[in-house]
């Protein structure tokens, strides 16, 4: 029983980051509004995310700004050109 080591996890693995990395928790509530308003959107949305893009997008804005998260593109996160007031263009 020693190829696996304790607990089946292999002796001298290192495990590998995800491949965004991770980001922190937002321990001091800094994006709580837009965390809020998002939720409560899919929840009167049934949670159909594509009725809330725009909360989506203003959350993570607002997780960008604060370093929250790393800076990017919000084209890269599925945020087309015009997303933005819900008038995203095909």
């Amino acid at each position: 029983m020693s190829a696996g080591g304790a607990f089946g996890g292999a002796r001298g693995y290192q495990p590998k980051p995800p491949e965004k990395g991770v980001f922190p928790l937002d321990h001091f509530g800094e994006c709580t509004p837009e965390k809020e308003a998002y939720m409560q959107c899919l929840k009167e949305s049934k949670n159909d995310a594509e009725k809330c893009k725009e909360k989506a997008q203003k959350y993570l804005e607002c997780r960008m700004s604060k370093s929250l998260m790393a800076q990017q593109n919000l084209e890269e996160l599925g945020f087309g050109k015009g997303t933005e007031k819900g008038t995203e263009k095909s």
